[in-house]
């Protein structure tokens, strides 16, 4: 029997492919599988779906975006629009002080850099309590008295005349109130003023110009200061003289008591509303004020 050999070279291509491939095929680790991707649409389920109809999906997403940045867009706005009217409003007011922003925020300190202390003094202002201001008032309404009575009393000797010369010169039953001094203002100089100013040095004697009874007597006489008043009968009329700014302490005569011609009733001095030693010489003949200057030269001998 011959001996048959298998040649490979009588065997089919595929087997010699196959052996080989057996022989090089190496095991190789198992690799990751990838989710499968979903299947696209089969064209039955892309008919089912309307023509014009768009997926879910893809218009939320827009959708979405547009609410949100719409929501980030009315947050700015009303962050902004009142800082934005604030600033608006501020430049069109009038420009501050640093004062006024100091009062607007009061727990801010703004000192000007150019700011100076100052000290108050008492006679900056008149009074600061109420009974200083109820005082005041008080004294002013006084003073208004005072000054209609003066104009009242200024009318009627003017309208009214009088006779001045009550007694003839010489006879001694008028005198002179003091025996130096120099004449200073008159019978109504300067405004409010009822008699006549004789000026001498503090201390000068003064004197009764006539006979009379004392009527008034005091240390305090309202703007006179130390006054003395006597009343008189001269010439069958009414007198009253009245002496002003004596020294204090000087009075020589009290309320009632008669003195005569000349006698010593005081010192000059300037007390009361008075910036310098003198007397302050008033007459008044039956109630109305007349020129005491006058009067003493056609009565005083």
């Amino acid at each position: 029997m011959a001996e048959q050999i298998e040649s490979p070279a009588n065997e089919p291509e595929n087997v010699a492919a196959d052996q080989s491939r057996r022989t090089r095929h190496r095991k190789s680790p198992a690799r990751r599988t990838s989710p499968a991707a979903p299947a696209k649409p089969t064209p039955a389920r892309a008919a089912a779906r309307p023509a014009g109809a768009k997926r879910p999906g893809r218009v939320a997403k827009p959708l979405r975006s547009l609410v949100i940045l719409s929501m980030v867009g009315g947050l700015v706005a009303t962050v902004a629009l009142p800082a934005f009217a604030a600033g608006a409003a501020k430049s069109e007011q009038d420009p501050v002080t640093l004062q006024q922003m100091a009062v607007d925020d009061a727990q801010t300190f703004v000192a000007a850099s150019d700011a100076n202390a100052a000290e108050l003094s008492r006679s900056s202002y008149a009074a600061t309590t109420a009974e200083e201001i109820e005082k005041k008032k008080a004294e002013e309404a006084a003073a208004e008295r005072a000054r209609q009575v003066a104009k009242l009393a200024a009318a009627s000797s003017k309208s009214i005349p009088t006779n001045i010369a009550l007694t003839s010169p010489g006879t001694g039953e008028v005198r002179w109130p003091l025996l130096n001094f120099t004449k200073g203002r008159g019978l109504w100089d300067s405004g409010y003023h009822q008699g006549v100013d004789l000026l001498t040095s503090c201390g000068t004697p003064i004197y009764a110009a006539a006979a009379g009874v004392v009527k008034v007597s005091q240390e305090s006489y309202g703007g006179y200061g130390v006054g003395i008043s006597i009343d008189h009968v001269i010439g069958g009329q009414r007198v009253n003289t009245l002496y002003g700014h004596m020294t204090y302490g000087s009075r020589q005569v009290s309320v009632g008591q008669s003195v005569e011609a000349g006698q010593l009733i005081g010192l000059v001095g300037s007390t009361g509303s008075s910036t310098a030693c003198h007397l302050h010489f008033e007459v008044h003949i039956n109630g109305s004020v007349v020129d005491p200057w006058a009067w003493l030269q056609a009565n005083a001998g």
